[in-house]
């Protein structure tokens, strides 16, 4: 097998296990109640990600997140001829995991939207579309029902709270902090990181805490591939317009594709221009 066959299969690998845990967190929680809060979804998430790097990370790299391969490009760190190959890799990787799990939960999915009193495909199916693509505000709040069912009514008056501009803004913050993270816990002249194997689990850990901040509002995506790849999977699986464009129009590419790259960028050049400089200068004036 080629290397760069081996290399992207690891990086699908990664993403797919990444996927399978996280969202299936998200399936098991929305659709059954087996999580009993958000820091439960949100420490799986941060598990899977450690799980995804350790498993994958010396083959791959295990970026695992189209957000964090476009900032290692720009800041010097991947080579841009690699970044289109990765990218179709981590969408492959997330939609045959989302496909796994729109199987597991094929039952649960049909119960909990006749529980709801949803048609798949119309505006009150995103509440079992949130498994895979995402929305803001997060569909699962409470207001959105009427005797414990779906009120398109009820949903109108509940997307007040997250406008485009708080959405685009949650997801370039939280994205520019889990790349600060993760330039800062990679690079080997930084003396305070921890020793390279604990590395992933710096970085799980800093995705669970961002979760817990930033899922009530845009139920936290940071990874363009984690948000796409399910909605896409999701589109051709019935629930169409519900999936893309989603009843938050534009906002399915603008809050969960371009403001994460946006952040990881920005969240890489922070480490770069204002932290790197420093450890670098340290080491290099030591005698």
């Amino acid at each position: 097998m080629p290397i760069t066959l081996r290399i992207l299969l690891a990086e699908a690998l990664g993403t797919f296990l990444l996927v399978l845990f996280g969202c299936g967190a998200v399936h098991s929680a929305v659709l059954t109640g087996a999580q009993s809060g958000l820091w439960q979804v949100a420490i799986v998430w941060g598990l899977a990600v450690t799980l995804a790097i350790y498993v994958c990370g010396g083959v791959s790299g295990a970026h695992i997140n189209p957000a964090m391969t476009v900032a290692f490009a720009v800041w010097g760190r991947f080579p841009w001829s690699k970044v289109a190959p990765y990218i179709t890799v981590q969408v492959i990787g997330a939609m045959l995991a989302a496909a796994c799990l729109f199987f597991i939960y094929g039952p649960n999915l049909a119960a909990k939207e006749r529980e709801l009193g949803v048609t798949r495909g119309e505006l009150g199916s995103i509440s079992t579309a949130m498994c895979y693509g995402e929305y803001y505000p997060n569909p699962g709040g409470t207001p959105l029902l009427d005797d414990e069912r779906w009120s398109d009514a009820g949903w109108l008056e509940y997307r007040g709270r997250v406008l485009f501009h708080h959405a685009f803004a949650t997801e370039v913050l939280a994205t520019a902090v889990l790349a600060l993270v993760v330039f800062a816990v990679s690079d080997s002249r930084n003396t305070s990181a921890p020793p390279a194997y604990l590395a992933p689990v710096f970085i799980g850990l800093t995705v669970a805490a961002l979760i817990s901040i930033a899922a009530p509002i845009t139920q936290a995506c940071f990874n363009p591939a984690r948000d796409f790849g399910p909605r896409l999977f999701a589109y051709t699986a019935g629930w169409n317009e519900a999936a893309i464009p989603g009843p938050n129009g534009h906002g399915w590419f603008t809050v969960y594709i371009a403001a994460p790259i946006l952040g990881a960028v920005l969240g890489g050049g922070v480490y770069e221009w204002l932290l790197k400089p420093a450890f670098h200068a340290t080491v290099i004036d030591e005698p």
